[in-house]
């Protein structure tokens, strides 16, 4: 999952020890988070990721500060670790701006709208979410990433949904269902190659015993889908001629237009770095923009002619701001706008001051000592397995960075499974069941507020539906409670080695 740095400096990443706070002192500015955000959303609703609950981060980063002082932690080291955490960042924050970059272009291309033209006629209401689910895992297989899957083929998904009249929240849902599916299991995803690296496997060895969670997990996800599929009642779908034909008469729509999408998902695959990728895709949206669609170029500018000047004053308007392309159907004229760069400036706003918050808990010894106590509690095989669960959805929670949910646990928990001689297999896959697939479902994650940004819909409103993302850490502890393929490491007899 290309999101944010090459896994290799988390890996190597400082945890912050401090033996002078405790458990109760550690989880102050967790409930202190948690409450005051619970109170602003009430306030707020669906305004809070405008630019309040960004604040809320930082006052929880203030308390955070507050009990670091109090236990002998200086300003210098705590500045020293939000500084880590936001350079870890970095790569996230320019894909943010990239992508929004790419689906300006996109638009004015046409390659959205002709993504949308084409699954309207494909995907009929009853299949339409279950599609999403395969269609997603794999792109998202191929590329290793959830977020270019999100990006490309899932902001089309979500406008064919909506055209269909079926719930944005449904068919998010359905869509980072198959990513996280897909990312996951692909050993191009940097979080897969991450977690057996910290628990001392091989890469894999993790992707084979973690498809014996991943699986049923995904086929249990299909089937809900598919049941949904039968029971919703969709009101867009008997408007979908009326659609078609304004998408038409608005764009000039053919198949050229999926060179482009073809080849970004083509250099995500030779592994090429993701904003490299997102830039040359861009610039080729561009291009096909101008020789697609002149006229609409021509139209961001309020001119009626393509000229040098106005094509280029129209492409930069779609890259950097929000531009809206008009249609004679009002329900593809809000579908129909891009947010471009600019429209991602609230999420890395976001991102910035969940990194705050996380670096200030990693530098008072917050991080360390939430994990160590789930730790100690891990009184038996299972319980082990569900305090690897609990750090790693803590570390979602706290420190905002699934990286750092993988890497935490992963240092902290790897003697404990091989003292217990449980293989790192088991780490790694918990590690990956939990760490990695929870963090789309905190607003504040940076996997949650990317992804929430990009699809345009809230992480409130496709939770429930991402039903991928939350089973399977409730399969990882199924499996463990009844001790289902648990593999343990080999024993020496003289020369043998037996399981």
């Amino acid at each position: 999952m290309p999101k944010n740095e090459p896994h290799e400096y988390r890996q190597d990443e400082h945890i912050v020890d401090n033996k002078e706070l405790n458990i109760w002192e550690a989880l102050i500015p967790v409930i202190a988070l948690v409450g005051m955000l619970a109170y602003n959303v009430y306030v707020f609703g669906d305004e809070a990721v405008g630019g309040s609950n960004q604040f809320i981060l930082l006052l929880g980063g203030a308390v955070a500060a507050i009990v670091g002082f109090f236990n002998k932690v200086t300003y210098k080291r705590m500045l020293a670790e939000v500084a880590e955490n936001i350079k870890s960042t970095t790569g996230a924050l320019l894909i943010l701006l990239m992508v929004g970059a790419l689906a300006g272009t996109w638009l004015v291309s046409g390659i959205i709208p002709a993504m949308i033209y084409y699954g309207l006629q494909i995907l009929n209401p009853t299949i339409f979410l279950a599609a999403c689910v395969i269609i997603c895992a794999i792109i998202s297989l191929a590329t290793g990433s959830s977020w270019t899957t999100a990006a490309t083929v899932g902001i089309a998904l979500i406008g064919i949904g909506e055209a269909l009249g079926i719930s944005m929240g449904m068919t998010a849902g359905a869509v980072l269902s198959g990513a996280y599916f897909g990312d996951k299991m692909s050993p191009l995803s940097d979080t897969t190659n991450l977690a057996p690296a910290m628990a001392g496997g091989e890469l894999f060895d993790h992707i084979k015993y973690m498809s014996i969670t991943t699986v049923p997990t995904i086929l249990l996800t299909l089937v809900v889908f598919i049941i949904l599929g039968f029971v919703i009642d969709p009101t867009g779908s008997a408007d979908t001629a009326s659609i078609l034909e304004s998408i038409d008469s608005t764009f000039n729509i053919n198949g050229w237009l999926f060179i482009v999408p073809a080849a970004v998902i083509y250099l995500i695959i030779k592994k090429t770095p993701p904003l490299a990728a997102l830039l040359i895709g861009t610039l080729l949206g561009a291009v096909f923009a101008l020789i697609f669609q002149p006229e609409i170029v021509a139209s961001l500018t309020n001119t009626k002619e393509l000229t040098f000047e106005s094509g280029y004053k129209g492409i930069l308007r779609a890259i950097t701001i929000k531009t809206s392309i008009a249609t004679d159907n009002e329900a593809l004229n809000d579908l129909f706008t891009g947010k471009g760069m600019e429209g991602m400036l609230s999420t890395i706003w976001l991102i910035l001051c969940a990194m705050v918050f996380g670096g200030v808990m990693d530098g008072i010894g917050a991080l360390s000592r939430i994990t160590k106590s789930l730790l100690s509690m891990a009184k038996t095989t299972f319980g082990l397995f569900a305090s690897t669960v609990g750090s790693c959805l803590a570390l979602n929670v706290t420190a905002s960075d699934q990286y750092l949910a993988i890497v935490v646990p992963g240092k902290m928990f790897s003697k404990a499974y091989a003292d217990r001689g449980l293989a790192p297999e088991n780490l790694s896959r918990t590690l990956e069941d939990s760490g990695t697939v929870t963090s789309v479902l905190i607003p504040w994650n940076t996997c949650g507020a990317y992804h929430s940004s990009v699809l345009g819909v809230g992480v409130g409103e496709y939770f429930i539906y991402a039903i991928f993302n939350w089973l399977s850490p409730i399969m990882t502890l199924i499996f463990a409670a009844f001790q289902i393929k648990i593999k343990h490491l080999k024993k020496r007899h003289g020369n043998r080695t037996k399981q």
